[in-house]
């Protein structure tokens, strides 16, 4: 008897919340654009950094693809004036990112 099985004895009457998945299908469900979002490579302080700007939708939801393209290339990065800064020259790697998901993606400078 695992642990899920004692606690249905326990509260029989208890229905389980699956909340954990409600929360993954919230963060694929990205509004999708016509226009591309452009991405910039820029020195700062003599270090690199790639700036995404250009998305029309809400904020909200360009601060959860902030947050996953920080998550999957393991790297820091702010939200600020509309624009995710990433730390480091990652262009092609978003790039790829982003049209997996349907994005289009137009490549600015350099």
């Amino acid at each position: 008897m695992d642990l899920q099985d004692q606690l249905k004895n326990l509260f029989p009457d208890h229905i389980e919340e699956e909340s954990s998945t409600e929360n993954e299908a919230d963060s694929t469900k990205i509004w999708m654009q016509d226009d591309p979002i452009l991405c910039k490579y820029e020195k700062r302080k003599g270090k690199p950094i790639t700036i995404l700007e250009g998305y029309t939708g809400a904020t909200e939801d360009f601060k959860i693809l902030a947050k996953e393209i920080k998550t999957k290339l393991s790297v820091g990065g702010s939200f600020k004036d509309d624009k995710i800064i990433i730390q480091g020259d990652y262009r092609d790697k978003i790039m790829q990112m982003l049209k997996e998901k349907g994005f289009n993606v137009k490549r600015v400078g350099g």
